[in-house]
């Protein structure tokens, strides 16, 4: 478990608790997409199911979701934050991950929707 000040996975802040930490088993929501989805990387290092599938849209989430433990996640690169509309946006970003001693890149483009002041994760299209 991540102490106060322990930096945030996500890359954005030096302090978990003031990053990411807000939104993990809160129930406050991601003030936009680009939060949202650095959340939900934030998710992926910790192996926080219960937040990825609550941050997922209803319209595309999997009944369950086991992940790898043999993913050790290196880093996130936000490269594109695109509000389409007051309630839909897109964040481009570059993931890095190591499985089995070998270096991994996910670069994927997610479109994100807002309902009821919160952002959830649609879709994504690898790049």
């Amino acid at each position: 478990m991540p102490m106060p000040k322990d930096p945030c996975p996500c890359g954005r802040a030096p302090d978990f608790s003031a990053c990411c930490g807000r939104y993990l088993g809160t129930g406050l929501p991601a003030p936009d997409a680009e939060s949202l989805m650095r959340s939900r990387y934030t998710a992926f290092v910790r192996g926080d199911v219960a937040h990825l599938l609550a941050t997922w849209h209803a319209s595309h989430r999997p009944e369950s979701l086991e992940l790898d433990a043999g993913v050790k996640w290196l880093g996130l690169d936000v490269k594109c934050h695109r509000p389409i509309d007051a309630d839909h946006a897109e964040v481009e970003f570059v993931a890095r991950s190591r499985v089995q001693g070998r270096g991994q890149r996910l670069h994927e483009r997610s479109r994100f929707v807002r309902e009821n002041g919160h952002w959830f994760y649609v879709d994504g299209e690898i790049k």
